[in-house]
């Protein structure tokens, strides 16, 4: 696996945090040679959850609620919910692609909710497969019980390695920006704190150049 300069990742975090400061959830745009490259298109739009067409280009998508899909087991976010979603066309179609283009209806709320840049995301992302290590006993008195005087365990943070990969994987999934010639696919983040057991019903909805679609998405 090729392994991202540490300044390209704090980068990651970095920019982030500014946007949260700023309350902007403004859309970034991806440089030339971006590592930005999307999943794999399925082998058909009829391989989704839901097809819809906007124009002469089909929209499909599936909703995969808190859960980040990768090769070694899922990675999971509390803070969003996580859409796939491909875009098909007639051969040699070209369309410019936008994570603005795409937002999220929750239980039929009237406001949908937009899609949040990947960078946003990894703040908030977990692996499942870790756990921190046990924290040291503590140390005995004369009389068997803990001393008073220790001080608290310092925190136990994840590994700069780990959390570096995995933002990488979020941005090497998440939905390609600019103009790419169909098929193309790729993660969606939408945020949402709720649990899923708690979504009676998904819409994502499409609104750009080529046309407008509203995917009716299994919660």
């Amino acid at each position: 696996m090729r392994l991202f300069p540490v300044s390209t990742v704090l980068g990651v975090f970095v920019g982030a945090a500014g946007l949260f400061g700023q309350g902007q959830t403004a859309e970034p745009k991806e440089p030339p040679g971006s590592q930005v490259k999307g999943v794999p298109p399925r082998a058909a739009a009829t391989d989704y959850q839901a097809q819809a067409k906007a124009g002469d280009v089909t929209i499909a998508a599936d909703f995969l609620g808190h859960a980040i899909p990768r090769m070694e087991g899922p990675l999971m976010t509390e803070d969003y919910v996580v859409v796939e979603a491909g875009l098909f066309g007639p051969p040699g179609k070209q369309i410019t692609l936008s994570i603005g283009d795409f937002s999220l209806r929750i239980n039929g709320k009237k406001q949908p909710l937009p899609s949040a840049p990947y960078e946003l995301v990894a703040k908030s992302v977990k692996d499942p497969q870790w756990s921190p290590p046990a924290p040291p006993e503590k140390s005995k008195s004369s009389f068997g019980s803990g001393s008073q005087n220790e001080p608290p365990p310092a925190p136990v943070h994840m590994p700069f390695e780990m959390r570096r990969a995995m933002a990488q994987h979020l941005q090497r999934t998440s939905m390609p920006q600019g103009e790419h010639a169909l098929p193309q696919a790729g993660l969606l983040y939408f945020q949402h704190r709720g649990k899923r057991e708690n979504i009676r019903s998904v819409e994502l909805v499409y609104a750009s150049a080529a046309g407008k679609a509203t995917l009716t998405l299994q919660p």
